[in-house]
């Protein structure tokens, strides 16, 4: 089952992180998300999240993460959580 979490805000390529604005629900590490797009469609891990270059053990609505994914991603490509 997957729950619609967010979107992806942003994508630093060289190092391999998106932002993702969390609009429902939250997110934690060890959770499985799904990354889905126009051009992408993946499922991962969530390894580490940070906000404002600080590590953080989950997000919530309103707040903004970054996680290194594992594949590139697209701004507005929707992210779910993996239940």
């Amino acid at each position: 089952m997957e729950q619609l979490i967010g979107k992806i805000n942003h994508y630093f390529g060289k190092i391999s992180v998106g932002l993702i604005e969390i609009t429902a629900g939250e997110v934690a590490v060890g959770d499985t998300i799904h990354i889905k797009g126009k051009h992408t469609d993946f499922n991962m891990k969530v390894e580490s999240l940070q906000i404002e270059h600080n590590p953080v053990e989950k997000a919530g609505v309103g707040q903004i993460v970054g996680t290194k994914v594992t594949a590139p991603v697209h701004d507005n490509d929707q992210v779910f959580k993996v239940t």
